[in-house]
């Protein structure tokens, strides 16, 4: 594997404490190699320290000094740029060490890099003639978010990559989607007669979809300033998450089959009253966690005049014959209550004949609500009587917790999906038909935002969102879930 844009915070925080990970679970080969590109001038000795470090400081299992021995035989750095000789030199180390350490010239491109370099990279490895799979080995690179910042914008790096690289060999990273919880969506609707007859308008009221950060934006003003939530989490993560909730039961597990599916879903997606179906916000100084926090504007690096959000919450609705009239709303927001990512599908409250109306109108709905993170695990919402001589109904929650329920720890999803790519297993990595997709859902929103110059409306940090996110689920008599 040979990772570019290895000295950057994803690399150092996520792929290398994964790729220690899978060596020590024993799950790489014994010829495994990878090969940091970079413009530091290091050699062999500088990248594994660098690498021990990103190990010892963020990798899930303990450290192992014969696992270590094993994996450092590996490693290599390769200096260069994007854009010079640096790639023929690359060129000629990959095939001294296919020869040396057995790896067939089957290898991995890992585009931990900015979007505007993937063209560069992508030509490049074409130049020397690294991109091109033979008959008995392969060549895939590897894609980190964003892809694009519109609909039009992913279009054009797709067929960057494309025009280098066949579709097969793509391999586009959301990292939610290797979480053990995500996957367990599957599991949870089709391998369970209970659920399955009740996933529908006919029993489901709505779907919230929720992922809470009570982080700020920290130093990455430069980053997501003119980003903002729903281009950073929107588009991607909790779109993925819709068509996973949302999804007709595929024919297999096949990856053209999962694809399929969750393609569907995203076509049929609609906006039935734009003005009416959104909430942006921006955080304000306040307290979390006991201690004071800086508000937006605050940030380092952040204009006065930013409209770029920290808060957005969408409302659309599956023009398809099960989720019909069944609305589904979509919030992402930084310094929220806490950190917490959840599916809550909630269902039409039952007849009150026998138990009376109750005062809060939540009681009697019934829910299943799958917590992503960090409380990996589902819960069930169901009414029971209140011991006593009176007929009182009150809600009560049934919980599954992945930690309390198996022994097994679950893997980093960065361990899950870098297995999977050198497996060539991509049932977890969206197409390019499912990127265009949701750009194609979150562009309307986004160009009424920047037609009308609308501006994000403040709230405190340490809550759950700006009033309107509040007014919009209001207009309807429902309300969100506190997580």
């Amino acid at each position: 594997m040979v990772i570019f844009g290895v000295t950057g915070d994803l690399a150092f925080k996520k792929l290398l404490p994964a790729i220690y990970d899978l060596a020590s679970r024993g799950l790489l080969p014994a010829g495994f190699t990878l090969v940091g590109y970079g413009r530091r001038d290091w050699d062999n000795a500088d990248f594994c320290d660098y690498f021990r470090s990103a190990v010892e400081a963020g990798a899930r299992t303990d450290f192992n000094h014969d696992v270590w021995e094993h994996l450092s035989q590996g490693i290599e750095f390769v200096q260069g740029s994007f854009d010079d000789e640096g790639f023929d030199k690359l060129s000629a180390r990959l095939a001294e060490l296919d020869k040396a350490r057995g790896t067939g010239s089957n290898w991995a491109y890992y585009l931990s890099v900015p979007p505007e370099f993937f063209s560069d990279i992508c030509h490049q490895l074409e130049r020397v003639g690294m991109a091109n799979s033979m008959e008995d080995s392969w060549r895939r690179v590897i894609i980190e978010k964003p892809f694009g910042h519109d609909q039009e914008s992913a279009r054009e790096l797709n067929e960057i990559v494309n025009a280098v690289f066949p579709e097969s060999a793509v391999f586009r990273i959301d990292h939610y989607l290797g979480k053990e919880t995500v996957q367990n969506i599957l599991a949870m609707r089709f391998s369970n007669q209970m659920f399955e007859p009740l996933w529908n308008s006919h029993y489901v009221d709505h779907v919230q979809i929720t992922m809470a950060e009570d982080i700020g934006i920290g130093s990455r003003a430069g980053y997501y300033d003119g980003v903002g939530a729903a281009r950073d989490i929107i588009q991607n993560h909790l779109l993925q998450l819709l068509a996973l909730t949302a999804m007709e039961e595929p024919l297999s597990l096949d990856a053209k089959h999962l694809r399929a599916e969750k393609a569907k879903v995203l076509e049929a997606v609609q906006i039935d009253d734009l003005p009416n179906s959104f909430a942006l916000g921006q955080y304000s100084a306040g307290y979390q966690g006991g201690e004071h926090v800086n508000g937006f504007f605050d940030e380092k690096d952040i204009p006065a005049d930013s409209r770029t959000e920290t808060f957005a919450a969408l409302k659309v609705s599956i023009a398809n014959r099960r989720w019909e009239g069944t609305p589904f709303y979509l919030r992402a927001g930084k310094r929220l209550g806490r950190r917490v990512t959840e599916i809550a599908v909630i269902f039409k409250k039952s007849s009150d004949r026998l138990f009376g109306e109750s005062e809060n109108p939540q009681v009697g709905q019934n829910a299943i609500v799958i917590r992503v993170q960090p409380d990996e695990g589902m819960t069930i919402r169901f009414a029971a009587k209140v011991p006593g001589t009176q007929m009182e109904i009150r809600d009560v929650n049934m919980d599954f917790g992945y930690g309390h329920s198996f022994t097994e720890e679950s893997p980093e999803a960065y361990e899950r999906l870098i297995l999977d790519v050198l497996l060539g297993e991509p049932p977890l990595f969206p197409r390019h038909e499912e990127v265009e997709l949701s750009w194609k859902i979150l562009d309307p929103f986004e160009e009424y935002w920047e037609e009308n110059r609308i501006k994000p409306e403040p709230y405190e940090s340490g809550s759950w969102g700006p009033r309107s996110a509040h007014e919009m689920l209001e207009r309807d008599n429902r309300a969100w879930r506190r997580p």
